[in-house]
């Protein structure tokens, strides 16, 4: 998995603190109401579809960028659907990031599902209630994103 350069640029003056990033999740559906997942090649886990904005990009256009660079499907992305912040990691190298994660509803429009990056060594089509791994090391489970597809509000707020 390529580090962005711009990330690349920002470690070299700050080392391993923490970094503050905007990421993207797409909650991809097909015609038949299954979810598109990517199986991780760094742990192995099934996850939706994650990245990270590039400088300037807005995030349901990095949303489906990403979808298409991982997995070959083309999709729009219909509505956004959470704001959060995923609780700070530390990779293996000793970078600390934490994300503000923004969470988009996409319709997978054309394409196959494929291995597209090395990101992952799996793509596919899954049912929606099979779905709980999560999307980023200690972040919120899939089946969470995959149920506000049909609500407005946060599942958090009552």
């Amino acid at each position: 998995m390529a580090t962005p350069e711009f990330i690349l640029r920002l470690r070299e003056k700050i080392g391993h603190d923490p970094l503050w990033l905007p990421g993207t999740t797409a909650v991809v559906l097909d015609d038949e109401g299954k979810v598109l997942l990517g199986k991780r090649a760094d742990d192995g886990r099934w996850t939706l579809i994650t990245g990270c904005l590039d400088p300037g990009e807005e995030p349901a256009v990095g949303a489906v960028r990403e979808v298409l660079e991982e997995t070959g499907v083309v999709a729009v992305a219909d509505r956004l659907l959470s704001v959060e912040t995923v609780p700070m990691h530390t990779y293996s190298n000793g970078d600390q990031v934490e994300f503000v994660d923004m969470t988009f509803r996409c319709r997978a429009t054309g394409g196959e599902a494929q291995v597209n990056d090395d990101e992952s060594t799996e793509v596919g089509w899954f049912a929606a209630v099979l779905c709980s791994t999560p999307r980023r090391p200690g972040s919120p489970p899939a089946d969470r994103s995959i149920r506000m597809r049909s609500s407005h509000r946060h599942p958090d707020v009552r």
